[in-house]
């Protein structure tokens, strides 16, 4: 059985593992791999690993950054048909869905590629005699990634490529759950020119993400995943000193009004909310059917998911895939009695949904929960899986206030012909990531992704200018250069205007 190790120092961790994982392919249900999990002596040694090549790193020029991301960006595009097949053999999502994966953390990487442009500072001359001001942003240090299951190669490519271009070095803690793609991308960045040190990769679970949190010589972390998890994240991370971007939970709303093309609704919601198999924090969850719209939306979606192919996602045919665990399959499944102990009504039940592959995998086809409100858990919680909920309200201000009054804030979608109902519901509603006629409004790598409230802890985003703050910390710089010192001096506080000395 394959062993999947660290990437510490520029090459494979070679050591005795002390304790391991399981890595499963979920389409048949079985183990096909074993994940080392790092020791305190292994997280040490990639931290000690990060920290001697910053010195250095930090001080190369930054056309040569930009060169190797340039060389990393060409290796992924040469690449990207092997990290997709990574995804899908240890994730599960189809191949279509884990090439997508790849292509958009790709945009992050050639957002990077203009390191001199986004690393440019200001200047100000003269803001007093003789005085001007420029600014700068430096690299933090050592920078750690704590990423999820869900997408094992793109949220990896949101965090460290930004950072190491910014001159920072890396300690990137991928899920134990899929994390061949993370040690293949560490593997093209070394093959691109990025020195020993600047890229590390350890495996393990929460005992390794505490010990990064705790890390001495870590100076920031950046976190996606469950809110509860993010929470504490944030906390401990800040705690001891570190700045922290923790991405938690969602639970996305798409309302839909009475003038919107039912049928690109309905497709746009089962897109978004079956696609990967629900398991994506972008992924709708909440359909708000407004005016009595929501009988006609239900049919549109009951006759797209009667279509929808279920089964391995290497097969081209393949339009869903299995969930990552047999544990988070049985979790997702329990929310179909819940919901319907509830009040809910199972309007589709995914459980006799057919599939085309293995049944020893795990397999749950789209669900759909109708009568859903605020108040039942399967409204509250966030499922993560292919279970998508419908509220029915009369109108837009009862929808927005549905979303104001939920704990995640991540995203939100409209669909509608109605401009004006469009710029309102763009204006007012309370979420981070906004879409109009979008399902899925995650934002192009040179804006920044990230929610409000309980879907984000921090105050930064992931990529874009945000990324780059976070990242790198400013300075800024008052001088002035004069004649050679003749005597005079002025005790009086700096000001706009030049001073008389004490004589």
């Amino acid at each position: 059985m394959k062993r999947i190790t660290h990437w510490i120092d520029g090459r494979p961790w070679a050591g005795v593992a002390e304790r391991t994982g399981k890595v499963f392919d979920p389409a048949t249900g079985a183990q096909t791999k074993e994940v080392v999990f790092a020791t305190e002596s292994e997280v040490n040694a990639a931290v000690t690993s990060a920290a001697s090549a910053f010195p250095r790193w930090k001080t190369t020029a930054l056309s040569k950054r930009a060169s190797a991301m340039f060389r990393f960006r060409e290796l992924l595009i040469e690449h990207l048909e092997e990290i997709a097949a990574l995804v899908t053999s240890e994730h599960g999502k189809v191949k279509a869905d884990a090439r997508a994966e790849v292509e958009r953390g790709l945009e992050v990487v050639e957002f990077a590629c203009g390191i001199t442009q986004l690393l440019k500072g200001e200047f100000t001359e003269h803001v007093s005699s003789g005085v001007n001001v420029h600014s700068l942003r430096q690299p933090l240090g050592v920078v750690a990634g704590i990423t999820p299951f869900n997408f094992p190669s793109m949220v990896p490519l949101w965090m460290f490529p930004l950072a190491i271009a910014c001159g920072n070095t890396f300690v990137l803690k991928p899920s134990e759950k899929d994390p061949s793609a993370a040690l293949y991308l560490a593997e093209l960045a070394t093959g691109a020119g990025i020195p020993s040190g600047v890229l590390n990769v350890v495996n393990g679970d929460a005992q390794v993400v505490e010990t990064l949190l705790a890390h001495p010589a870590i100076a920031a972390v950046s976190f996606v995943g469950s809110t509860s998890v993010a929470r504490h994240v944030y906390e401990t991370a800040a705690c001891h000193g570190k700045r922290v971007q923790a991405l938690g939970g969602a639970k996305n709303h798409m309302v839909v009004l009475p003038d919107a093309d039912m049928g690109e609704a309905a497709e746009a919601a089962v897109s978004a909310g079956f696609g990967s198999a629900g398991e994506r924090c972008m992924a709708v969850s909440v359909v708000v059917a407004v005016g009595g719209c929501g009988d006609l939306l239900i049919d549109r979606i009951r006759e797209r998911v009667s279509r929808l192919v279920v089964g391995p996602g290497m097969a081209e045919a393949s339009e869903m895939g299995p969930l990552v665990t047999a544990e988070h399959r049985a979790r997702v499944v329990s929310y179909l009695e819940i919901g319907s102990s509830e009040g809910a009504k199972i309007a589709i039940d995914g459980r006799d949904h057919p599939i085309s592959g293995d049944p020893s995998g795990f397999w749950l086809g789209p669900c759909l929960l109708d009568d859903v409100s605020p108040g039942m858990r399967v409204y509250d919680d966030e499922i993560f899986g292919p279970v998508l909920s419908v509220v029915r309200v009369d109108t837009l201000d009862e929808a927005l206030e549905l979303i104001a009054g939920n704990r995640y804030g991540n995203g939100a979608a409209i669909f509608t012909r109605d401009g004006g109902a469009a710029q309102r519901f763009e204006t007012e509603v309370k979420a981070g990531m906004v879409g109009i006629n979008v399902s899925i409004p995650v934002p192009v790598a040179n804006y920044s992704f990230g929610g409000w409230d309980s879907s984000l802890f921090g105050d930064l985003y992931v990529y874009g200018g945000d990324g780059v703050r976070f990242y790198t910390r400013g300075k800024a710089v008052t001088s002035r250069w004069r004649e050679p010192y003749r005597g005079n001096l002025s005790l009086t506080f700096p000001s706009g205007e030049p001073t008389q000395p004490v004589v």
